[in-house]
This record gives C-alpha cells, structure tokens and sequence, in this order.
C-alpha cells in the first residue's frame, strides 16, 4: 500500500520519507517496498516490522549504491557497494562494516582479495598492482603488510617478513632462473629536514643486504629469539616454498 495522500502516515512521511510497500498488521513497514528518505536517499527491497531486513538495494544521493543483505537496519552478510569514486566492494558485511572476505576494487584498478575486520585489510589476503603487475601475497594487520608475505613480480618475487608495508629483516629473491639471493633487510633514517611547516621531518629508507646466493630452497618464518622472525631454510635444490 502507499502513503501518498493518506493523512494516517503523514507523521511517519516527516521523520522516514515516503515509503511505498506492504505493511503489519501493526502499520508497520513489512515484506516488500520502497521508501523515498527525507534527505533523497532511496531503499527499494524487503522490510521487517519496520526495519530494513532481507534482500534490498539501497541508493545514496551522492552516487553511492549497496545490494545485498540487510539485518535489522544494518549491511549485513553478503552485499556489493559501489562507491562514488568507482570503487567497488563486494563480498561480506557485518553490522555496517566490510568484515569476513571480500574483494575491493580501487578507483585505480587495483584490487585487494582477501580478509577484513572492521573495514580494513585484516588476516590474509592477496594486493593486485594494475599498473605493474605485481601484487603482495601475506598478512594484513590493521590494513597494512605485517608478519610473513611475499611479492611477485613479472620474473622473480621477494619472500620474507613485513613491518608497517615495508620489508624487514631476513627474507630472500627468488628467481625464475633457478636461484635465490638471501639477505637481510634494514631500515635507516634519511637525515632530518625541516618540512613545509618548519617541522623536522624524516624519512625511512630500505637498504637490502646480501648474504648468499642458492639454489632453489624452501622458506618459512620462525620466531627468534629476539621477538621477531627469522629465515629458516634447506640447502635442498629444486624445491621452492
């Protein structure tokens, strides 16, 4: 049934818009409908007792757009957003927010396919460079690269354990020749700068030392004993982790 022009709901049109759809037996919005929102916003889909619940698409006025599942109000279970910059999310929601897996496309077109809690890259997942080609493999804690991951790229790839997005510490370079370089990797500070506002600023930077070059050998992280993780592998040729 539809409000328009019925002065039962003309309260209800104030507070939640215009809705058009099935109802309760106690007025309430339920089964299936369509409700135009005070600030332009526009739910098509199921209701229930009033709230949104069940399949329904959900369009923002400022070009956003959800399908999917909803519970109690709520983006929950599997749904795509498309985003106003062309982003797009598509995979599982709980209570409003992107968690469990999903993969995210980037205005960019790069895509991130794997885990999240609380809308960020949380647990494994895989990164997807567009423009290079290359991605990172490995965990995620707090939507950065952290604990043991590895990056390919077109002809060799990185194997080894992450800080703050960054390589640290042991790891090594697999080539598709059939060889391995294993070092270690450290941070050093740029010298401070006074930056724009007249602070000092510094910079990190990467610095890759080699130790040794091998045949193909298998690579696992392992803690030591100084809190962080070391590289522990076999000598034996032609297997790879």
């Amino acid at each position: 049934m539809s409000d328009v022009g019925s002065d039962e709901f003309d309260d209800e049109r104030s507070k939640l818009g215009e809705y058009e759809g099935d109802r309760n037996e106690a007025g309430e919005r339920h089964g299936v409908g369509k409700a135009v929102l005070p600030n332009g916003d526009i739910y098509q889909g199921q209701y229930e007792n009033g709230r949104r619940h069940g399949q329904g698409t959900y369009h923002f006025k400022n070009g956003a757009r959800y399908v999917g599942d909803y519970y109690q109000n709520m983006k929950h279970g599997q749904g795509t957003f498309y985003y106003p910059d062309g982003s797009k999310y598509e995979g599982s929601w709980v209570e409003d927010l992107r968690q469990g897996h999903g993969v995210y496309t980037y205005p960019n077109g790069d895509t991130y396919d794997g885990e999240w809690l609380h809308h960020t890259r949380h647990g494994q997942g895989i990164y997807h460079y567009k423009e290079t080609g290359s991605e990172y493999k490995g965990s995620w804690v707090n939507g950065k690269m952290e604990s043991a991951g590895e990056y390919i790229h077109s002809n060799h790839r990185y194997k080894g354990n992450f800080v703050n997005n960054n390589p640290s510490g042991q790891g090594k370079y697999v080539f598709d020749t059939g060889c391995e370089q294993h070092g270690e990797y450290h941070q050093a500070e740029q010298d401070r700068a006074e930056g724009k506002w007249g602070e000092l600023a510094s910079t990190t930077v990467l610095r890759w030392i080699p130790k040794c070059i091998t045949g193909l050998t298998p690579w696992t992280p392992a803690k030591d004993t100084s809190g962080g993780e070391k590289e522990t592998a076999s000598a034996e040729e032609g297997a790879e982790n």
